[in-house]
């Protein structure tokens, strides 16, 4: 697609079916922006899903005054105990230790990092979910080797037949950062240390949920670990279920790869609307050092919903959301046609 002029800014489409644009044209050196350029930037954003920019020159501290004017902003820990970037509000992607050296594979950081090489949305796993990720390189180890993709879940939902998205609707997902680490690093996932799962102890949220730009989208992710209807009952081989859709939202028809090419590029993308994945870490990579803010949801649906009491070993609740049981779990035999092409 061509590219075009949006309140004074180049936008260039990327992926299909408006998801993805790079957008130039913002001086990057005004801290804060202007509430303008905010609310002109969140206009693209809400239309695309995700938006890149190349060169911005930002660092540490402008990033994080960029990010908050997007909203609150979560406080990352400091997985494997780096403290490397020296603020609460960046999150340490990168794959760097503290005294420079590039972290070696065995240790639990590098088989922690692992998960991010699976489709996921960030932070789904924490009951206050977020919004808004943008992350920012410092460094880049060379052409090609470091990539991020992104599928677009709300075309992906958008194609699902009409008669499975009733059933589909009323399914409720257990998210649990621990889930994802077990499944791209059993060895060392295999049981969380009692820290990692205090901190982290999982969330609750609709399958389906509304898109900025009103319509619906799929709230999926690695993260994803066990469905249950709208009465709280567990929905049978949720797995099995999960990863069809992951496989549905992740076709060639709704994502596109974005390359990072050097310092300074900044990639935003809304967590509600998109998964993505990252390079996977090898040992030949070179030193890569990116950092992500993290914004909180505002909306309706950021909190998610009550643990289903199937969890607690109570009995069910009452509906949280419009629903039959025999529907919910009829997906399970049927979802095999919504993953046709």
């Amino acid at each position: 697609m061509s590219s075009y002029v949006f309140n004074g800014y180049i936008v260039t489409p990327i992926g299909p079916c408006s998801f993805g644009a790079e957008v130039s044209g913002i001086n990057w050196k005004q801290s804060p922006l202007p509430d303008s350029c905010i609310e002109a930037l969140v206009l693209l954003q809400n239309k695309y899903g995700v938006i890149v920019f190349r060169e911005t020159g930002l660092d540490n501290e402008r990033q994080v005054r960029f990010a908050s004017q997007l909203g609150e902003l979560e406080m990352n820990p400091a997985w494997g105990g780096t403290k490397r970037v020296g603020t609460p509000y960046l999150f340490d992607v990168s794959n760097i230790e503290d005294d420079g050296s590039v972290v070696k594979k065995g240790s639990r950081r590098w088989a922690h990092s692992l998960g991010n090489a699976l489709w996921h949305t960030d932070s789904s796993f924490n009951q206050h979910r977020s919004k808004y990720s943008l992350l920012l390189a410092h460094r880049v180890p060379g052409e090609t080797q470091t990539v991020t993709e992104f599928a677009d879940t709300r075309q992906a939902w958008k194609d699902v037949p009409e008669e499975q998205k009733v059933e589909l609707r009323s399914l409720i997902v257990e998210h649990n950062l621990w889930h994802s680490r077990r499944l791209a690093s059993p060895d060392i996932y295999q049981k969380p240390t009692e820290e990692e799962q205090r901190l982290k102890p999982g969330s609750y949220h609709r399958l389906v949920q509304k898109a900025p730009n009103g319509g619906e989208t799929l709230f999926i992710a690695a993260h994803a670990k066990t469905l249950f209807t709208g009465e709280g009952k567990e929905v049978p081989e949720s797995q099995k279920l999960i990863w069809k859709l992951i496989d549905h939202c992740t076709q060639p028809q709704y994502t596109f790869s974005c390359e990072w090419l050097s310092a300074g590029d900044m990639i935003w993308w809304d967590n509600r609307q998109s998964m993505h994945r990252a390079s996977p870490y090898s040992e030949a990579m070179g030193p890569r050092d990116v950092r992500r803010a993290t914004v909180y949801d505002d909306g309706d649906n950021a909190f998610g919903v009550k643990v289903p009491q199937s969890v607690q070993g109570c009995a069910p609740l009452s509906v949280i959301v419009p629903s039959t049981e025999e529907g919910a779990l009829s997906v399970i035999a049927s979802t095999s046609t919504i993953l046709k092409g």
